[in-house]
């Protein structure tokens, strides 16, 4: 994709909840004015079901084309098999691609969420570029291929660590 277009996209891009995103509420996150009695069993709560959620199978469209393109944030975590200096508890990198994807519904600018909590491709803001599905983790392809253009995924764990997808093209 050239920069050009990749900037358009970018700048047209409202993030906003599609109909076939699942809401954090709806997929078992807390929701912003819950409270709890304790915190950390809460905490624990909303890791455990964002570890769920990022783990359901997507399935990818039907009329999905061969190639699409996409941007993603990417947070690894110390159980990988490639870690790449990563520390944090699988639990912990989830609820940080949570809070990512929570950010960028709220309305925050990619790019931005892209160098804070992303562990790679910050200075390309997360592009990965025009991708078939066989160059893509299983996961990772079928969750991407399910978006519509300009459309966000939920949380989706891969071999790689957990990911926000953003389909641009």
């Amino acid at each position: 994709m050239r920069q050009g277009a990749y900037n358009r996209a970018m700048k047209s891009l409202h993030v906003s909840v599609l109909a076939g995103v699942c809401l954090a509420a709806a997929c078992g996150g807390a929701s912003a004015g819950s409270t709890s009695e304790n915190p950390a069993a809460a905490a624990s709560g909303r890791g455990r079901q964002c570890l769920e959620d990022a783990a359901a199978p997507r399935q990818p469209r039907a009329d999905a084309p061969t190639k699409i393109t996409v941007s993603h944030i990417l947070v690894r975590h110390a159980e990988l098999e490639r870690p790449e200096g990563a520390t944090r508890s699988r639990e912990a990198a989830c609820l940080r691609a949570l809070d990512a994807l929570e950010r960028l519904r709220a309305g925050a600018d990619w790019a931005e969420v892209v160098k804070k909590y992303s562990d790679a491709g910050r200075d390309v803001g997360g592009l990965l570029g025009s991708v078939a599905r066989d160059e893509l983790d299983p996961s990772f392809a079928d969750a991407a291929f399910a978006l519509d253009v300009k459309e966000l995924s939920y949380v989706v764990e891969s071999k790689r660590g957990f990911h926000v997808i953003l389909r641009t093209e």
